[in-house]
Order: C-alpha cells, then sequence, then structure tokens
C-alpha cells in the first residue's frame, strides 16, 4: 500500500490534494465542539424536564406525578422530532454538502435553546407557556436529529484507513462531555442562588450560556472543508434530482431496521441511567439533587473514558465484537443496578451509575463507524441518521416516561431492570444479524467475513469510495 494512503480517507484518489495534519486536527476539534455544545443544550432540556420545568411549566394543580409524567411526555415529543430532523438534514447533507447541514442544524439548536432559557412560565402566561415549551423542543429534536449524522460523517469520512472507528469517537465523546458540563451548570446555578431564585431566573442561565456556546462552535464549524468522500460523490452523481431519504428506505430499508435494533439499548438505558434515573432518585429516595448531578457527571466520565477504549478496539477486532460485550454487559448489570440504586447511599449510587455508563460507552463509541459503514456514501447522512434517531424514538424519548410509569404501577425498580434487559436483547439480535458485507461496502474498504467493521486493505465491489 502506498505510504500516502493513511493520508486519504477510504484510500482517496492520488489527484486529490494531501489532507495535512492540522486539517485533520481542526476537523477533529471542529467534530467535538459541536458536539459537545450540541448535546450541551439538549441535556439541559432533560436535566430541566426531572428537576425544574414540572413546577415552572405546568400547572400548580397538577400532582407531582403528573407534572413529572407531563414534562417527560414534551422529551419523548422531542426524540420523534428527531428522525424528522435526521430526514430533512439528510436530504440537505447527502444532495448538498455535510458542512451546510450541519451549520443550519447549529443555528437551529442555538436558537431554540436561547428561547427556552427567556420563555416566561405557567404563572405569567397560562397553558402558552407548556405549548411554547412543546414547540422549542421539537426545534431542538430536529437540530439534533440532523446534527449527528453531520458530525459522525464529517469525523469518519475524514478518518485515514484504519481510524476511522478512533476518528468517530471524536463525535461520540461529544456526548458525555455535554451530559457533564450540562449537569455542572445545573450544579453551579442551584449551589449559587437560593431555592427560590433557582427556581424564578438561576436555571435559566444555563440555557442562556448553552445558545452562546452553539454559536461559538458555528463559527468553527464553518471553516471546515466538506469531507473528500462527499466531494468525490457530488463529481460522480452531477445534477441527479433523486431523493436520498426515499432512496435509502427504497434500496436498504432492511439496514435501516437494523440499525434500529442496534441502537435501541443504548438509547434506551442511557436515558434511564440519567434523567430517568434522576427523577427517581430525587423524587422518590429522597438523594440531594446536587448529589444526583455529581454522581451522573462522573458516570459521563466513565462513558467518556469507555468510548475512546470501544471506538480504538473496534478498528483492531471490529464493531459487532466489542458491541456485543457492552450489550452483553448491559443485561447482566440491570439488576444489580436498580439494587444498588434503592440503597439510596450516594456513594453506591454512584458507583452503580459509573459502572452502568461505562458499559453504555462501550457500545456509544463504535456506533459512529458501525453506522456510516452500513450504507453508501451517496445516501449515507440520510440511512445513518434515520436508524439512529428512530431508535432514539422508540429506546431514549420513551425510557423515562416508561420508567416513571413502570414504577408507579408495579412499585419495584425490578420492572424497569426487566425493561432494560429485554431492549438488550433485542439489540442482541439485531446485531447478530448484521451481514459482514453492510460493514464497509460504502467505501473502497471492506471486512473479513464473519468481522463486521474490522478493515482490510482489499477493494471493496460495493458501492464505490467514501
Amino acid at each position: 500500500m502506498n505510504s500516502n494512503n493513511a493520508r486519504f480517507p477510504s484510500g482517496s484518489p492520488p489527484d486529490e490534494p494531501a489532507i495535512s495534519p492540522a486539517e485533520l486536527r481542526r476537523v477533529r476539534i471542529a467534530t467535538l465542539l459541536g458536539q459537545s455544545t450540541e448535546w450541551y443544550d439538549f441535556f439541559l432540556y432533560t436535566t430541566a424536564a426531572a428537576l425544574v420545568f414540572p413546577r415552572v411549566f405546568f400547572s400548580a394543580s397538577f400532582s407531582p406525578l403528573a407534572a413529572t409524567l407531563s414534562s417527560f411526555a414534551t422529551i419523548a415529543v422531542g426524540f420523534v422530532a428527531r428522525p424528522v430532523g435526521g430526514a430533512l438534514f439528510g436530504h440537505l447533507g447527502d444532495r448538498h454538502g455535510r458542512k451546510k447541514a450541519l451549520v443550519i442544524a447549529l443555528a437551529l439548536m442555538a436558537a431554540a435553546t436561547l428561547a427556552i432559557g427567556l420563555l416566561p412560565g405557567f404563572a405569567a402566561i397560562g397553558i402558552a407557556a407548556p405549548a411554547a415549551l412543546l414547540v422549542l423542543r421539537i426545534c431542538q429534536g430536529l437540530a439534533l436529529g440532523g446534527q449527528w449524522g453531520g458530525a459522525v460523517l464529517l469525523a469518519t469520512e475524514y478518518a485515514p484507513r484504519g481510524k476511522r472507528g478512533a476518528y468517530g469517537a471524536w463525535a461520540q465523546l461529544g456526548l458525555p462531555l455535554g451530559l457533564i458540563v450540562s449537569s455542572a451548570a445545573f450544579f453551579v446555578a442551584a449551589g449559587a442562588t437560593s431555592a427560590d431564585s433557582f427556581f424564578a431566573w438561576g436555571w435559566r442561565v444555563p440555557f442562556l450560556l448553552g445558545g452562546a456556546l452553539v454559536v461559538v462552535a458555528l463559527l468553527v464549524q464553518m471553516r471546515i472543508d466538506d469531507t473528500p468522500a462527499f466531494r468525490r460523490a457530488a463529481k460522480r452523481r452531477g445534477e441527479s434530482h433523486r431523493s436520498p431519504v426515499l432512496q435509502v428506505i427504497r434500496e436498504h430499508p432492511r439496514r435501516i431496521v437494523v440499525t434500529i435494533g442496534v441502537f435501541l439499548v443504548v438509547g434506551g438505558s442511557f436515558y434511564v441511567y440519567t434523567t430517568g434515573t434522576l427523577a427517581y432518585a430525587t423524587q422518590v429516595l429522597k438523594i440531594s439533587r446536587n448529589t444526583m448531578l455529581v454522581s451522573i457527571m462522573i458516570g459521563a466520565a466513565a462513558m467518556a473514558v469507555s468510548i475512546v477504549i470501544a471506538s480504538r478496539l473496534s478498528d483492531r477486532v471490529g464493531r459487532r465484537p466489542v458491541f456485543l460485550v457492552g450489550a452483553v454487559g448491559t443485561i447482566l448489570w440491570a439488576f444489580p443496578y436498580f439494587a444498588l440504586l434503592d440503597s439510596a447511599s450516594p456513594p453506591v449510587v454512584g458507583v452503580a451509575i459509573a459502572v452502568a455508563m461505562f458499559i453504555n460507552g462501550v457500545m456509544y463509541g463504535p456506533t459512529a463507524a458501525l453506522f456510516s459503514e452500513l450504507f453508501p456514501v451517496a445516501v449515507r447522512y440520510s440511512g445513518a441518521s434515520l436508524g439512529y434517531q428512530l431508535s432514539n424514538v422508540v429506546g431514549g424519548g420513551f425510557a423515562p416516561l416508561v420508567m416513571t410509569s413502570l414504577l408507579a404501577s408495579t412499585g419495584t425498580s425490578a420492572s424497569v431492570a426487566g425493561y432494560v434487559i429485554v431492549m438488550g436483547f433485542i439489540t442482541i439480535g439485531a446485531l447478530l444479524a448484521l451481514r459482514p458485507s453492510w460493514s464497509g461496502q460504502g467505501d473502497a474498504r471492506t471486512t473479513k467475513a464473519g468481522d463486521p467493521g474490522r478493515e482490510v486493505s482489499a477493494p471493496s465491489a460495493g458501492y464505490g469510495t467514501g
């Protein structure tokens, strides 16, 4: 293999200019910054939905359970908007470029987050408050639905040969980092104000800051060129007017269904460990809000570590073996997790969350590379986004709502553990349904039979370079 190939993602043609180390560094920074700020804004909402919104945006006549369920329902609606965003921005990203789609998605997220920070509560404007909150959450869902696929492709389509998993980790690290910073923002806001001041205005500060941070990420994003894979595909495609979204649904429906199943337990268990656990621990177990925020920050740090380890390992042994380890670990940890959580001992709860989120990161890390390898470059943005976001609707978006409903109806956390286990087995079934030829056919790399995601140097006879 030509030594220069390592400088070209997916074996770029020799007549293309080399990608400099400085450009690769800018791509990594832009990917991490964009994803971190986007997830920061998104998680601000889920944290506030557990701690603040039931009191601020819903009628005082609601019971605590009714207010919490109503607040969590707005989370679910935001998740429903994510695949719509994936389709809209997937079309834009596949037809007009990853960069353009990313910039628009970031701008939409900044506007929605700033507006939430300025939105009057129920006491001021009545029913218009939750209605406006719902609309703004939908905007956040649309933005994140479009942004994730673009950030993942920005990282993986720039990746040197044999490092797609490692480069994909830069996009995936945005989630735990965004969670850490958003939890820290609420921790500081709550600690710096009295309880009354926090509910009156203190919670708004992190949202206003989040909108400003996305603007910074937006400026950095605009300095990055579109990916070499997209530029090559655009030259080959010419003036085709076919819709990438309709094309990927028509030509690759099985792959979309499999991606939904593969990611189901990742998103579902994550929101059980974070939003669902935060509400359960503070309202039922009576653990302090700040203690739980610190525990989730520690868990997110553990997740960041496992993302890096698992993503790099997936370049060596394949995406599926690494993913399977995480899925099995999630199933085995489900009952111990809730047993430790129910102890209501802050150190024990912290350990339970840290272990759970470390295991979650084992699956989340390789997701970027795995999903980008399942679809040809011309419809990759649309395919990866639809599969990922639809899975989040089924798994992640309704997880806090399902958890709260199960706890209320059964009176035991064991029912939630069973819910996580069922999702885990669905994910294992989807992983086993992966066809080895699916991974790598979207570009000039392919995989060894029976080992999805492990790159070898043989050229693919699949969909072309990418």
